[in-house]
């Protein structure tokens, strides 16, 4: 793999563990990281001050992927489809801004893209789309007990009955993106 063709990404749909291990799935994803950012607290936060709600910060993931294989149009098309675009603050049982949809753009042209990809897939949703587009300031990576969670327990109560699904749901949808494992 070539450097040149590296690019970040950086998401938040949700918990983060949920978004990782979709995007674990990805051909042409090199890695993903769950963390912070979007929030107005300076300082590296701790989970228990992101679940607080009052830092700011959404839970987000950061991916590194090679644009020779998976564009970053095609990666925002996965993020829309996999999680619920159109619940402000919320992802099914959680609740509160640090779950909120969030698309953080490292540049212009990914900002362009972001724009365009959501209006591509409104139609295919009965309520307004609500994920904000912002420009990534910082981010922060999460507590090591966070990176990999599905991965490191799948059987846990939460990966089993929230993540999995949503598993079953990209591999339906996305098969042709799916790295081969």
């Amino acid at each position: 793999m070539n450097n040149v063709n590296m690019e970040l990404a950086t998401f938040g749909g949700g918990c983060f563990w949920c978004t990782e291990a979709v995007f674990q799935e990805i051909k042409g994803v090199v890695k993903v990281v769950s963390g912070y950012s979007g929030g107005q607290v300076p300082g590296h936060p701790t989970y228990r001050e992101i679940c607080s709600g009052l830092t700011g910060h959404a839970e987000v993931i950061q991916v590194t992927f090679d644009n020779q294989i998976i564009s970053y149009q095609d990666l925002l098309i996965v993020f829309m489809t996999t999680h619920d675009p159109t619940t402000l603050n919320r992802q099914g049982a959680d609740r509160g801004t640090q779950y909120r949809s969030v698309i953080f753009y490292h540049n212009t042209k990914q900002k362009e893209i972001a724009n365009a990809v959501i209006g591509e897939v409104k139609p295919y949703y009965e309520n307004e789309i609500v994920t904000q587009v912002a420009a990534l300031d910082v981010f922060y990576e999460a507590e090591k007990e966070h990176q990999n969670y599905y991965r490191d327990n799948p059987t846990q109560g939460y990966c089993s009955f929230v993540i999995a699904p949503k598993l079953a749901k990209l591999r339906t949808l996305h098969a042709s993106k799916l790295a081969n494992k």
